[in-house]
């Protein structure tokens, strides 16, 4: 097999990618539907209250992330998805069922995506870790690399999708249909053979396991690094679901249907990236720094667009960049953190990259309407930009040989690059 599909040698990785893939398409269409349907239907065009429901959704992974990675860490990661993923497809359900009645309000969009946040900080976590039990450790970079490809093949038809079927049918049934991609992932987890899992010993019992894996953090440079990376790139720079709805809508005055398409050009981007990092043996801190700043780089340019083709073109290099930054965060983590560790380290890498975007999306959402969505957009890519120079700044004052050290033991016996 293409050493760029490697990871699906292994059986129950692909049955795990196959009903993930089904699933991540239902979740983009609900992404699509519920932006659509508080931006037109809930409300007048109201920036705001999009990036309130983003920050519902988003803002539980920032307060109860870390204690999703400590259950990781402690049990058994296939019996907590399989009842996060059956929590979220209910919510999908019940929101999708009030607006198929005609019942829904506001308040109902926002408490659907605080419950979707709630299963989601548990659930995120523990399906990053869940990777490193499927395929051991050989193939953890090249999985890791497919799951953000099969992600990002959900993101490139998941939102074209959604705009056809919201300009034919409405939003309710979109939300039903995502509540039964759930089911894709729940069948591939009842099909997995467990006797084949590499399963990590579990975290030791201790009265603070959340406060243990941040110490853990702390003795590690690298990681501090990533993750303040991470908090300011994820608040402005990946908050694409108000920036491209703000821009859609307020700027070029575009329907349903472009503006799903608008998510679909991206993931062009976004999935090259992801294809490009499959074929790399490793994690280097030049394709993290660079993708930080092309995020920077492309939002800039994207802010100055006089149409919505010319937006739609450069958010193809944009996703490309995003991705790369994220893949290279991920796969520093899954391969250079020790395995009683792995669940806790990425709950917190999910937290601060989702809280961030919690925290972001309300103020890039009123910065959209108060000044239009072109500002919103030039100050998110200022913002990352300037992230992105300065952590060049500190790498080269300090010590690159931190995560070169780190990249050595990812891959004992291999020359480490930057």
């Amino acid at each position: 097999m293409s050493a760029m599909f490697r990871a699906l040698e292994n059986r129950n990785y692909r049955i795990w990618a196959g009903g993930a893939l089904v699933s991540n398409v239902g979740t983009w269409m609900q992404r699509i539907a519920q932006d659509w349907l508080v931006l037109t239907v809930l409300t007048d065009h109201s920036g705001t209250a999009v990036g309130i429901t983003t920050g519902l959704q988003f803002l539980p992974s920032l307060l109860l992330g870390p204690y999703g990675g400590v259950l990781a860490d402690r049990y058994r990661k296939r019996a907590i998805l399989l009842w996060t993923q059956v929590a979220m497809g209910l919510c999908g359900l019940a929101i999708g069922l009030l607006v198929v009645t005609g019942n829904a309000q506001l308040w109902h969009a926002y408490l659907a995506a605080l419950c979707l946040g709630l299963a989601s900080s548990v659930d995120a976590p523990t399906r990053q870790a869940f990777v490193s039990e499927l395929v051991g450790r050989e193939h953890i970079t090249n999985a890791v690399s497919l799951n953000s490809a099969s992600f990002n093949t959900a993101r490139l038809t998941g939102p074209a999708i959604a705009g056809v079927l919201i300009a034919w049918v409405g939003t309710g049934p979109v939300f039903l249909l995502n509540a039964v991609s759930f089911a894709g992932v729940i069948i591939s987890l009842l099909r997995i053979r467990t006797s084949e899992l590499t399963l990590a010993t579990p975290a030791p019992r201790s009265k603070h396991p959340v406060m243990d894996g941040l110490g853990y953090v702390r003795q590690r440079p690298d990681l501090v690094l990533i993750l303040v990376m991470v908090s300011v790139i994820g608040a402005f720079g990946m908050n694409f679901a108000i920036t491209n709805a703000l821009m859609a809508t307020v700027e070029f005055r575009a329907g349903p249907g472009e503006f799903g398409l608008l998510g679909s050009v991206m993931a062009v981007g976004t999935l090259a990236g992801a294809l490009l990092a499959a074929r790399r043996s490793g994690p280097r801190l030049r394709y993290l720094l660079g993708g930080a700043i092309g995020v920077g780089i492309f939002s800039l340019l994207a802010s100055a667009t006089p149409s919505i083709w010319l937006y739609a073109a450069v958010l193809i290099p944009l996703g490309l960049a995003c991705i790369t930054f994220l893949n290279s965060c991920n796969t520093t983590i899954q391969l250079s953190v020790e395995p009683q560790f792995r669940g806790r380290v990425l709950a917190l890498y999910l937290a601060i990259l989702q809280g961030g975007t919690a925290v972001g999306a309300p103020l890039l959402g009123w910065i959209g309407t108060e000044f239009g969505a072109r500002w919103s957009v030039a100050a998110a890519g200022a913002t990352v930009l300037l992230t992105g120079l300065f952590a060049v700044i500190a790498v080269n004052r300090r010590s690159p040989m931190t995560f070169r050290q780190q990249v050595r033991t990812a891959f004992p016996g291999r020359r480490a690059t930057a």
